[in-house]
């Protein structure tokens, strides 16, 4: 039954006299039951009888106090009868008026035992237990893909089902020709070699979406400001509980569902839960409700966290949502085209196998072991002739599976990984799969000065009152003083804490941060006390469009409404038409002054000083806009901030490489020049009419004089987002592979445009995050050409694996095809060629997937767009080394029985043997495309070396000990060291090979 309006307001007052009357402190749990009455009564929407009254009747007795608190001496008991989906339910319908019948969002603050200015306190409730109480701020996901579902995966492959087939045909007929104890050796062995390969390809895709899965967790790990304790602190997203005071700004996402407390001018985007475009004005008189995943697009402010994890509706959505990290790179398409390519060629061949053996088999051309023709007509049994059969389509088909590289996707799946973990320890975090490789191709990289080539740790330096140098502060009027105090410390986003021992807390941006330290120890303000002597009545909050910030006070003591700008100086300085003097007189700016204030404006820029300007006009109290016209300049400051150390080292090895290095910055020309200088982006003597721009010129050129300079352009000054987002789309116009770093909600177009996106960890707003492919963990410019040697070592061990894997694909199918063709039999049996694809495609992936980026990377131009994937060094080295073995391998297959004089199967042991070795040298042929000296670096990747000696170990088991399983014979010494002698051959031929020169072409 609903309340009435009149019971429901004098109840309200009742409890809260009540409360206010018999709380003291040391019953502070108390509470706990006022605000199960609150909760239980109003949110619920029900009558207050007269066992409620009862009840708080109860409450004067101060016995009954003893006996209440001795129920809540569990923690159990805290928060108990507030009813949370109810409270959920409010926020996630924005339903208002039961927020108004409720007692408002104020209300809401006292229920939940928090405040509005100080958060939560940690001693009452702390966080643990509104966890228990409220929920954790996570959501249950969709399980993930078990180990048995990529299983039945691998059972999919159409090539897998017909070896098995075949398998269980021949071990049927096996079993039936020379009995249980030997005739399961053929069909047996083909199905252990077809569980092993779906056995290695399953765990490795098992850990892989496991690693995935981890890196998707880390990504979305962001951290949130909230107020506990009276104090702004960082906590992690997970971390957010019901009662939570959270910091509201440009390029937040909303980390929960919420009540706004208080704020100015806070629009934000719900189109990831709405699907309309429009930003949402958020204000307590019409619509408080922030609802979880949207963003904050302008303003700033403060909300009230009121349901957290699956309980609000952006949890509700994600539990429904699986998040896949399998994507499919542009590399890896590339890849599956070549691999089904290579398949059709192999699926030819195995069909000419196919059909040779056939007719060789029925023409009599086929003998047994003894010498004699496996069919003779009708004299031969259903049972042999279908063994027969069995043994040829087995062979067919084990040709179609070595042809097609089943290891390439997996070695750029292995490189994406190791990459993708290395790069984690290197301070970047990878948020899509196909920036790995992309990144390795990229001309051009357009970069932000700020944070990135920077410090970002600001500190006023110096400070012009009007034309005139200040050295000290006690030389002002105290009228400036005062004014100057108000704009450092009203207009800010900032935020100063005192603590008892120790200086000042201060929290906000760099920038702000480095106004506000000014303020305390050379104004000499006292930050909270002149807060509190003031009221703000309008605020417009910095964009990068306007590079400025205002707020409209006035002085709670005489009422006089002041309008303060802070922001770029030449900005501010052009809406001023007079300027203080350290004597406290005003002076108008005329000609000459404006003339000498542009002077002094450059003089701190060419010092590489960012220079912000103060500015403030005495409005009229009846208005409610601020003032841009006529104003009055307080004083410029000029705000340091250093270069990062070893930026100028990874600028030059960034044009070393062939890689475009632009600087794009909304600060002045002169700071942007002078900045650049010294990072090395401009060289001395090089025209600067040419490659400094600001940002508006280039935005008023046509397309065609846009097209003809920006490969010319080395700095853009006083750019706006949408000068970014245009020199990006220029760029890639004229074919260049583009990587853009940007920190703003406002770079999020021109990240999203880019071929790769880098956004910034530290300073950079979840919008921008979310927009880019990279996260740079520690904001350094450094960290970015690190990610651009990554992004090339993957592209290169990528091409190295292909080389290698082409290698073993040409020069199996070609010996098979031609020992078919000519005595009506495979070398190479099925088991062989299994094991031969299990062990190149799984450990050798693993192997050169894992090398580590050389130096010599850097050394090379960039591969852009056009560059094949298959290079014609990749042709040379890989044709000559499939040669070697095929010639080696035909004499072994023709002439081995004799030069040995050993019998045939022992031949047939010597070519598997002298195949796989030859495999095992040229893997260390393929570390390198170019260089002669294979081995440099080679005991730095000791996985490398392992997984040789591994391969190496396991080649003997196969000969030595499997010979039933493998249908192979022992060897001797001297049989070991001749396949160990032809197969080390491929050293000396690689380092011949590679003296012949290619062209580029």
């Amino acid at each position: 039954m609903a309340i009435h309006t009149s019971e429901h307001s004098d109840t309200i007052m009742f409890l809260s006299n009540e409360r206010d009357s018999y709380l003291g402190k040391p019953h502070k749990r108390l509470q706990l039951v006022f605000r199960a009455i609150y909760f239980v009564a109003f949110l619920n929407k029900k009558r207050i009888d007269r066992n409620t009254l009862v009840l708080s009747q109860l409450v004067r007795d101060r016995s009954y106090i003893i006996n209440i608190e001795s129920i809540n001496d569990h923690e159990k008991q805290l928060f108990h009868g507030i009813n949370k989906e109810a409270l959920a339910k409010l926020v996630r319908e924005k339903d208002f008026n039961g927020l108004v019948q409720f007692g408002g969002v104020l209300q809401v603050v006292v229920i939940l035992g928090s405040d509005q200015k100080e958060g939560i306190r940690m001693h009452e409730n702390g966080v643990e237990q509104r966890k228990v109480t409220f929920g954790s701020n996570i959501y249950d996901k969709p399980q993930a893909k078990s180990f048995l579902s990529f299983v039945v995966e691998g059972f999919n492959d159409t090539t897998i089902i017909i070896l098995l087939v075949c398998a269980v045909l021949s071990l049927g007929f096996g079993i039936k020709q020379h009995g249980p104890k030997e005739g399961w050796y053929d069909g047996g062995s083909i199905i252990v070699a077809v569980i092993l390969v779906l056995a290695v390809s399953s765990i490795s895709n098992f850990k892989q979406s496991r690693q995935f899965l981890k890196l998707s967790e880390e990504s979305k790990d962001i951290k949130v400001e909230v107020m506990r304790e009276g104090r702004r602190q960082e906590v992690s997203i997970f971390d957010i509980v019901v009662g939570d005071v959270v910091c509201l700004k440009i390029g937040d996402q909303i980390p929960a569902d919420g009540l706004f407390l208080d704020g100015h001018s806070l629009q934000v985007d719900e189109s990831s839960m709405t699907g309309e475009s429009d930003h949402v004005q958020i204000n307590e008189t019409q619509n408080p409700f922030l609802v979880c995943g949207t963003k904050v697009m302008d303003g700033y402010g403060h909300m009230l966290v009121t349901s957290v994890g699956a309980n609000n509706a952006w949890g509700q959505m994600m539990c429904t949502i699986t998040d896949d990290k399998n994507e499919q790179t542009p590399l890896q398409n590339r890849l599956n085209k070549l691999t089904k390519y290579i398949g059709n060629v192999g699926l030819l061949v195995a069909f000419l196998v196919l059909v040779t053996l056939m007719i060789r088999y029925f023409t009599g051309h086929t003998e047994n072991e003894s010498g004699q023709k496996e069919f003779v007509g009708s004299k031969t049994k259903a049972d042999d002739i279908m063994n027969s059969l069995i043994r040829i389509i087995a062979a067919a088909v084990t040709i179609i599976v070595v042809a097609i590289p089943e290891g390439l996707p997996l070695a750029v799946t292995l490189t994406l990984a190791y990459s993708m973990r290395r790069m984690m320890l290197d301070h970047a975090m990878v948020r899509k799969l196909s920036a790995c490789e992309t990144m390795g191709s990229a001309t051009t990289i357009c970069t932000d000065k700020t944070g990135t080539l920077t410090l970002n740790q600001m500190q006023v330096t110096e400070f012009f009152l009007g034309t005139e140098m200040i050295m000290t502060t006690s030389q002002l009027a105290p009228d400036v003083v005062q004014l100057l105090q108000e704009a450092a410390c009203l207009n800010t986003t900032g935020d100063v804490y005192t603590t008892p021992s120790g200086p000042p807390e201060i929290c906000g941006g760099p920038t702000e941060k480095a106004i506000l330290s000014w303020a305390l120890t050379s104004l000499l303000v006292n930050f909270n006390e002149l807060k509190q002597k003031y009221q703000i009545l309008h605020v417009e909050v910095f964009n990068s469009q306007k590079k400025r910030s205002g707020v409209l006070v006035t002085k709670n003591s005489t009422g006089k409404v002041h309008t303060h700008w802070k922001g770029a100086a030449e900005m501010i300085l052009a809406m001023c038409s007079t300027y203080y003097v350290k004597s406290g007189k005003i002076a108008p700016i005329d000609h000459e002054e404006r003339k000498e204030l542009d002077l002094k404006i450059e003089y701190m820029a060419s010092k590489s000083l960012r220079c912000i300007a103060f500015a403030y006009k005495e409005s009229n109290a009846k208005n409610q806009a601020l003032e841009e016209t006529e104003l009055t300049l307080l004083g410029l400051v000029g705000l340091k901030d250093p270069c990062r150390p070893g930026v100028k080292g990874a600028v030059e090895s960034c044009r070393a490489a062939g890689v475009s290095i632009k600087m794009i910055t909304g600060d002045n020309v002169f700071t942007a020049k002078s900045i650049a200088f010294e990072c090395g982006i401009l060289q001395p003597g090089e025209d600067l009419n040419i490659a400094v721009i600001e940002g508006p010129a280039f935005r008023n050129y046509s397309q065609e004089e846009r097209m003809e300079i920006v490969e010319k352009i080395r700095v853009m000054a006083r750019s706006s987002p949408f000068d970014k987002l245009l020199m990006v789309e220029c760029l890639k116009q004229k074919g260049h592979v583009v990587a853009v770093t940007g920190d703003g909600t406002n770079d999020a177009p021109a990240l999203k445009a880019a071929d790769i996106g880098l956004s910034m960890g530290i300073q950079g707003t979840e919008v921008a995050k979310e927009s880019s492919d990279i996260v740079i963990l520690d904001d350094n410019f450094t960290t970015v050409v690190t990610v651009l040697k990554w992004g090339r070592c993957v592209y290169n061990n990528i091409q190295k694996f292909i080389q290698f894997q082409l290698t073993v694909n040409v020069a199996a199918l070609v010996i098979n095809f031609v020992a078919a063709a000519s005595s009506g039999e495979v070398p190479l049996t099925a088991v062989q060629l299994l094991w031969v694809n299990l062990i190149m495609d799984t450990l050798g992936a693993l192997a050169l997937a894992t090398e580590r980026p050389s130096s010599d990377l850097m050394d090379k131009k960039p591969i852009g767009r056009t560059k094949p994937l298959i290079t014609g060094v990749m042709w040379r080295n890989l044709l000559a080394q499939a040669l070697y073995q095929v010639t080696v391998l035909l004499i072994l297959q023709f002439k081995g029985s004799a030069i040995f004089h050993v019998n045939k199967k022992v031949k047939d042991t010597l070519i598997f043997n002298t195949f796989v070795l030859c495999q095992v040298f040229n893997e260390f042929n393929a570390r390198n495309l170019e260089k002669k000296n294979i081995f440099h670096g080679i005991l730095k990747n000791r996985l490398f070396v392992g997984i040789v000696g591994v391969t190496i170990v396991l080649q003997v088991i196969m000969v030595e000990f499997l010979r039933r399983f493998a249908d192979t014979e022992r060897l001797n010494w001297t049989q070991w060291a001749a396949c160990i002698g032809i197969s080390s051959l491929s050293w000396p031929i690689g380092w011949i090979i590679k003296c012949i020169p290619v062209s580029n072409k």
